[in-house]
C-alpha cells in the first residue's frame, strides 16, 4: 500500500533598501492578493473569500478571480491565513482505480485546486473498498477533515457510511448514482452511453460489439443501460454474444477484443466503457490486419490522454475528470468551512455536462469488405 503527501512550497523575498532595487525586484516577486485583486477588478476581501471557497461570491466574480489566480501562478500566503485565524484544510483522496489514464488527470484535478486554496492533500491508494476503512479512520485521526472518493470507493455503501460516522465531509467523484447523505459530483453515464451508442448507429451500424467495465462500479452498469436503451429506441435486435464483460484494464479489453474479433460474425462497431478497453480493441483489430475505421468502428469513454496520442485517435465521450476533482477539492472547503461557523451547510451535488468527441476511429460501414466469416 503505497501513499504520497502532497503540500504547497512557499516562498519569501526581502524587502529591498532602495526604491530602485524595490523597482528591479518587484518584477521576480511572488503576486500578492492585491495584485489578484487589481488583475480581477475586485476587492481583496472577494479574493480571499474565493480562495477560502466561501458562497457569497458571484459566479462571474469567482471565475474572474481564479482566472486572475492561474494567470499570475498566485499562492495563498499560508502564514498570512493562521494569523487571521485559519487552519490549513487538510484532505484525504483515496483510490482503487485500474485506469492509469483515469487516475492521472484524476490527480491532476485535485492537485490544482488544492494548490490554489492552500490546502494539504493526501493521497492513498486501497486494493478493495475495504481496506479504504481502516486507512479513514487513521487519516481522520490525524487531522483529515474531508475525504475525496473516486470510483468504486464511491459506490461502497460501507466506505460511504464511515465517512459519515466520522464526521468527515467527504465527496463522492463519479459515482453510478447521487447516494444519499453524501456530496457527489458526476456526468449522466446514462445519457452519455445512449448518445454514444445512437451515434454509432447513426453511422449505419447495427451489429455494435459493447465492452462492460468494471462490474463493481454502478457506472458500469450506467453505460451498459444505455447502450441497451439506444438499440431497442433503434429497434434494433440486441444480440448478447457481441455484450462482452472488461474490466476497465486494458489487458482486460484486449482479451474482450479477441473474443468478438473471432465471431463468425463479428461486430462492425465496437464501443468499449472507457479509452483503455478501446485502445485495446484497436491494437487487436490491427493485429488481426483489420484496419480502423475501414474495416470496424472503436468508440470510448472519458477522452483521457490515451484517447488523443493512438492512432488513430479515438472518438469517445469527453467526462470532464479533471474538473469534477477540483470541483471536490473545492467543495469540501467550502463545506468545512460553514461547519466552522456552526452551520452544518447543505449536501452539495453537481452534475457537470458530458461531450461527444469525434475524431477518427469511427466511420460508416465499409461496404468494401465484408465481415470476416469462418472457413
Amino acid at each position: 500500500m503505497g501513499s504520497a503527501v502532497y503540500a504547497m512550497q512557499m516562498s519569501t523575498s526581502v524587502q529591498p533598501k532602495t526604491h530602485k532595487r524595490r523597482a528591479s525586484r518587484r518584477s521576480n516577486a511572488a503576486p500578492t492578493i492585491a495584485d489578484v485583486a487589481r488583475a480581477a477588478q475586485c476587492s481583496p476581501m472577494t479574493v480571499s473569500r474565493v480562495i477560502n471557497g466561501e458562497g457569497n461570491v458571484r459566479e462571474e466574480t469567482r471565475i474572474q478571480v481564479l482566472d486572475a489566480i492561474e494567470k499570475l501562478n498566485y499562492s495563498p500566503n499560508r502564514a498570512a491565513r493562521s494569523l487571521a485565524g485559519g487552519e490549513q484544510l487538510r484532505i484525504g483522496l483515496l483510490f482503487d482505480n485500474p485506469s492509469a489514464s483515469y487516475l492521472s488527470e484524476f490527480l491532476r484535478g485535485a492537485l490544482e485546486e488544492a494548490s490554489k486554496i492552500d490546502a494539504h492533500l493526501e493521497v492513498q491508494t486501497c486494493e478493495t473498498p475495504e481496506a479504504a476503512l481502516p486507512l479513514m479512520r487513521k487519516l481522520s485521526e490525524g487531522g483529515i477533515s474531508g475525504f475525496i472518493l473516486p470510483p468504486p470507493l464511491c459506490d461502497d455503501q460501507d466506505v460511504l457510511d464511515l465517512a459519515k460516522e466520522l464526521g468527515a465531509c467527504a465527496i463522492a467523484v463519479g459515482p453510478g448514482k447521487a447516494m444519499g447523505t453524501q456530496g457527489s459530483v458526476m456526468i449522466d453515464d446514462f445519457e452519455a452511453a445512449v448518445d454514444m451508442t445512437a451515434h454509432i448507429i447513426g453511422l449505419g451500424h447495427t451489429r455494435i460489439g459493447f465492452i462492460i467495465g468494471k462490474p463493481e462500479q454502478l457506472a458500469s452498469e450506467r453505460r451498459l443501460a444505455g447502450y441497451y436503451a439506444a438499440m431497442k429506441q433503434a429497434g434494433l435486435e440486441i444480440d448478447e454474444e457481441l455484450v462482452v464483460q472488461g474490466r476497465f484494464t486494458y489487458r482486460s479489453g484486449l482479451a474482450a477484443a479477441e473474443k468478438l474479433l473471432s465471431l463468425p460474425e463479428r461486430p462492425t462497431a465496437i464501443f468499449a466503457s472507457n479509452d483503455d478497453m478501446a485502445a485495446a480493441v484497436i491494437a487487436t483489430a490491427h493485429r488481426n490486419h483489420l484496419d480502423v475505421p475501414t474495416d470496424i468502428t472503436v468508440c470510448g469513454f472519458d477522452d483521457t490522454a490515451m484517447a488523443s496520442t493512438i492512432w488513430p485517435e479515438l472518438t469517445t465521450v469527453r467526462q470532464p475528470i479533471r474538473e469534477m476533482t477540483a470541483w471536490a477539492v473545492a467543495a469540501i472547503a467550502r463545506i468545512s468551512r460553514s461547519r466552522r461557523t456552526d452551520d452544518k451547510g447543505t449536501v452539495e451535488k453537481s452534475i457537470i455536462p458530458y461531450t461527444l468527441i469525434r475524431r477518427d476511429s469511427d466511420a460508416a460501414p465499409s461496404l468494401a469488405r465484408s465481415p470476416r466469416t469462418e472457413p
